[in-house]
């Protein structure tokens, strides 16, 4: 199945825009109960404004809630930002750290921030389970547990670590664009032959098909077409 995800999304990635590790600490509070689009269509004017974690510090409320409120909980994401940027002054110089122990110290950063950090930040491996990651591997039987820890902790032992960060791409991207939660498109999925779950969405191809999201769309159905006829993901 991770080979499939492979050739399915060859060019997963974090679907947040950044390019320090302070930005993408920040963007991945944004995140919190908000589209990585709406993140990515607020964060170049606040990015522009505040570059560093000093900035943060020492933001004035108001208009820094001003900023990112079309990312919604405004407020409360206002005093994770302040407060992050305080730390980071206070503790590590200014700079992100890039050790987990560290970063889930600080505000507003969860160990599943902590590894979106770690492994597109940093280049250190790390399973991100968020509401995607979870619902899949729980949908595909690769684990029972409902607690976010305890799936990192239960996936990490099924898949080697070198993959950790790419899996959680490909993973949240499959649940974006083919798995959704209420109507996965089970007839267009390149996973149907190895998914036990398989029958949960509609099965008839054509109707599955227009399920498919995404600049993908086309190369998924593609693959599942292809599967459906004999061709196994990662085999010529």
């Amino acid at each position: 199945m991770t080979r499939a995800l492979a050739e399915g999304y060859p060019d997963a990635h974090c679907e947040l825009d950044f390019t320090t590790p302070l930005e993408l600490a920040v963007a991945t509070i944004l995140s919190a109960q908000c589209t990585d689009v709406r993140v990515n269509l607020t964060t170049p004017a606040l990015f522009a404004k505040y570059r560093t974690a000093a900035d943060y510090a020492g933001a004035d409320r108001l208009e820094l809630e001003e900023m990112i409120r079309p990312t919604g909980f405004y407020r409360n994401k206002t005093t994770s930002l302040i407060g992050l940027g305080a730390a980071l002054v206070e503790r590590f110089g200014g700079e992100v750290p890039a050790k987990l122990p560290d970063l889930v110290t600080l505000p507003g950063i969860g160990r599943k921030t902590a590894n979106v950090i770690l492994g597109n930040a940093f280049g250190v491996p790390g399973i991100t389970v968020d509401t995607h990651f979870g619902r899949l591997v729980r949908r595909w039987k690769w684990t029972a547990e409902e607690d976010p820890v305890k799936v990192e902790h239960a996936i990490g032992e099924l898949v080697p670590r070198r993959d950790w960060t790419m899996l959680s791409h490909w993973v949240i991207f499959h649940g974006r664009r083919v798995c959704h939660a209420r109507k996965p498109a089970c007839g267009a999925c390149l996973l149907f032959r190895d998914c036990p779950s398989y029958g949960a969405g509609p099965i008839e191809p054509a109707e599955a098909a227009k399920l498919v999201k995404g600049v993908e769309a086309e190369h998924l159905i593609e693959l599942a077409e292809r599967t459906r006829d004999g061709y196994r993901p990662g085999k010529q």
